[in-house]
């Protein structure tokens, strides 16, 4: 039974890994959800875009993001089609 169990667990886990986070909007999301959607950016860089939001506007197009300090074209590139903007 334990086995049953931890097989279930196992294939949630591996079919779950599987899937793409959906693509961001970073002009109205939480550092939190930026960290969650985008490849490469953790709770910090992901904060770093939301400072610079506040900080600066809008982004007026995805590629604003390498403006961030952290976020470099490698990045944007991983996570083009993955930015929002609205």
């Amino acid at each position: 039974m334990k086995s049953v169990k931890l097989s279930a667990v196992l294939a949630t886990f591996l079919f779950s890994a599987g899937l793409q986070a959906a693509p961001v909007n970073i002009n109205v999301a939480s550092a939190d959800n930026i960290a969650e959607s985008l490849s490469g950016i953790g709770l910090k860089k992901a904060q770093a875009v939301v400072d610079y939001r506040n900080q600066h506007g809008l982004y007026k197009s995805a590629v604003d993001i390498v403006q961030v300090k952290g976020i470099g074209p490698s990045i944007f590139e991983k996570n083009k089609s993955d930015i929002l903007i609205k």
